[in-house]
């Protein structure tokens, strides 16, 4: 009998990223961002068992020995999920790939290929295939080798000295339909919450977001139109994380989490119903919350909720297209303040219309609402991105461009404050949040495990000692 066709899904060695395609966070430099388990690998790799394959997940970006398991487990297929900020490591790592195995079929996903994958392609000759859209269908087929190459859709290859592109796959319609993350194949003790360092695991529970935030790629990526898991497949899940892997607290990944509020009060009244007793955490927009749904979101376990106000100038907000009201953060902040969830607010700083008045409000509109946790992102115009493609056009760009910072240095200019200004303006704003008196006294009361000392002596470190 033939042995097992092996596949490697890895994060390349490259500086560590959060690689969820719409955020593509490096960790270092964001205060309360831990590194999140390769949940988009754990996909895949299921699928590829199912096919019959041999698979194994490796981060290189946070262990060693990629060029030993190269030579030792031999794969006949690479996937890795490439990023914007680290692309040129992503891909380099490929061509070690080929030296060592010149066989050996690689395949890259991630939103780095929404603009221009086939320049990409055609720059990195040791990159065979890229996967466009979502990923499981498509790698499906590609590893039955039922069709030929060119009639599996959401797939750019190589044909002689040309890129070929099959057209794009439509989204899964069905999430139920989707294997659960092969959670066997990694070490779930690595990925722990930042507050308590208790294990957590992601849990997806839906794709697709309506509104095409100006700076987002959420809609690029997953589509306009939001596709839910049911309450039961979610539930299935969970209980497999608790029972299977002693797992207990979930971030419940998502575009926009509490969009359906049907589908919110059922899946909280299922995971009451199931026993399980678990916490969890969800996004959510400031105009989608009601106080009913706060207390069964806490009775079930939710313990944070985060939200993304982007500014805290209306003026911004209009320009950007965001479609919410101050007094619309203002309710949902403190109805959840009310349910006792604590709360973790995104702001954006240095988008294009930015002055030094709106961020200044930006500042004073966060220490107003004195959320537990905040960050403040320097505004990064992703390929994908309306952001993106409104910065080109009115040459925001500059001959230092680079997306290697993503989210902590700027990537351009706003159309009045230069790079420069906005990052000193971005460290105010933190060290303006963080470091008030009132709000050091109201974490340290909140702290009642040593684990919870040692994250929040962590990032007060880190938060004072940035340059």
């Amino acid at each position: 009998m033939p042995s097992k066709k092996r596949i490697l899904f890895m994060y390349p060695p490259s500086p560590v990223l959060n690689r969820e395609d719409r955020c593509q966070q490096p960790t270092k430099e964001l205060l309360v961002i831990p590194p999140l388990p390769p949940t988009d690998l754990m996909y895949m790799a299921a699928v590829a068992e199912l096919c019959g394959f041999d698979a194994k997940i490796k981060d290189y970006s946070q262990e060693e020995g990629y060029t030993k398991d190269l030579k030792t487990f031999k794969p006949d297929y690479i996937v890795i999920n490439a990023a914007t900020p680290t692309l040129e490591h992503d891909l380099e790592s490929l061509r070690v790939a080929k030296e060592i195995l010149p066989k050996v079929i690689t395949i890259a996903k991630g939103a780095a290929f929404i603009t221009n994958a086939k320049e990409i392609m055609m720059a990195n000759k040791s990159l065979d295939i890229v996967i466009s859209g979502e990923v499981e269908a498509t790698l499906s087929e590609l590893l039955k080798n039922k069709k030929n190459i060119e009639d599996i859709l959401g797939i750019y290859f190589r044909q002689g000295e040309n890129i070929i592109f099959t057209g794009q796959r439509q989204f899964i319609e069905n999430l139920d339909e989707i294997p659960f993350p092969a959670r066997h194949l990694v070490d779930n003790s690595k990925y722990r919450r930042p507050d308590n360092n208790k294990v957590q695991a992601v849990i997806k529970v839906s794709r697709g977001c309506p509104y095409h935030c100006f700076f987002c790629l959420a809609t690029p990526v997953s589509g306009a139109k939001v596709r839910r898991r049911s309450p039961e497949n979610i539930i299935a899940e969970i209980r497999e994380c608790v029972e299977k892997y002693n797992i207990r607290n979930f971030v419940f990944w998502s575009d926009i989490f509490n969009i359906d509020r049907n589908w919110t009060i059922e899946l909280c009244n299922k995971i009451i119903e199931s026993g399980l007793k678990i916490t969890w955490s969800a996004n959510t927009r400031a105009d989608t919350a009601d106080f009913e749904m706060a207390k069964i979101m806490y009775k079930s376990g939710c313990r944070l909720v985060s939200i993304g106000v982007e500014s805290g100038s209306q003026y911004m907000l209009d320009k950007i297209g965001k479609k919410i009201k101050l007094d619309d953060v203002r309710k949902t902040v403190a109805l959840f303040k009310k349910a006792k969830i604590r709360i973790y607010n995104y702001f954006v700083i240095g988008l294009p219309w930015e002055t030094e008045e709106t961020v200044e409000e930006t500042i004073k509109f966060a220490i107003e609402l004195n959320s537990d946790f905040i960050s403040f992102y320097t505004a990064t115009p992703l390929p994908g991105s309306k952001f993106y493609e409104y910065a080109k056009e009115n040459n925001l760009f500059d001959e230092n461009t680079s997306f290697e910072n993503a989210y902590y240095f700027p990537a351009v200019n706003s159309h009045t404050l230069t790079r420069k200004r906005i990052f000193e303006l971005h460290k105010s704003a933190i060290k303006r949040f963080y470091l008030r008196p009132l709000y050091i006294l109201k974490m340290l009361s909140r702290i009642r495990t040593f684990a919870e000392i040692k994250s929040y002596f962590a990032a007060g470190l880190n938060l004072l000692l940035r340059k």
